[in-house]
């Protein structure tokens, strides 16, 4: 993604928008899709190159929190945990707004997944007390 966003920089990003929406056979008239446009109208070659830096930034983190998980590193758990716990009060918030299966899905997995990795945490503290004590 990140990649994709810098390449934007110094192109025609609404004629690609509207390339893109025809991909999709979106109407560009439609609601969601003029507002995509509008954006896409308004959007800097600074402000994109910004999006190219988060987006790489934050794939570069899921990456190293990969890895760490893959090798059962303990400060991976603990930011699996923390930043998967940072998204549930959007989505309880996105749910007051409205409730639909898909949004209680994401809130249920994101919750499942985050209450697994305390799990992990605790169970791993409980185990260093008995190893340390025995």
């Amino acid at each position: 993604m990140g990649v994709g966003l810098h390449r934007l920089a110094h192109h025609d990003v609404r004629a690609f928008a509207v390339h893109l929406l025809h991909q999709f056979h979106l109407n560009p008239a439609s609601h969601y899709p003029s507002i995509f446009l509008h954006a896409m109208e308004h959007m800097s070659d600074a402000r994109l190159q910004m999006l190219a830096l988060g987006a790489a930034a934050y794939a570069s983190l899921r990456f190293v929190e990969a890895y760490g998980l893959w090798r059962e590193r303990r400060w991976a758990e603990w930011l699996a945990a923390v930043s998967g716990g940072l998204y549930i009060p959007f989505e309880l918030y996105h749910l007051w707004l409205s409730v639909t299966p898909v949004k209680l899905g994401l809130l249920g997995v994101n919750v499942v997944i985050v209450a697994y990795m305390v799990w992990l945490l605790w169970t791993g503290r409980r185990e260093r007390k008995v190893q340390a004590g025995g």
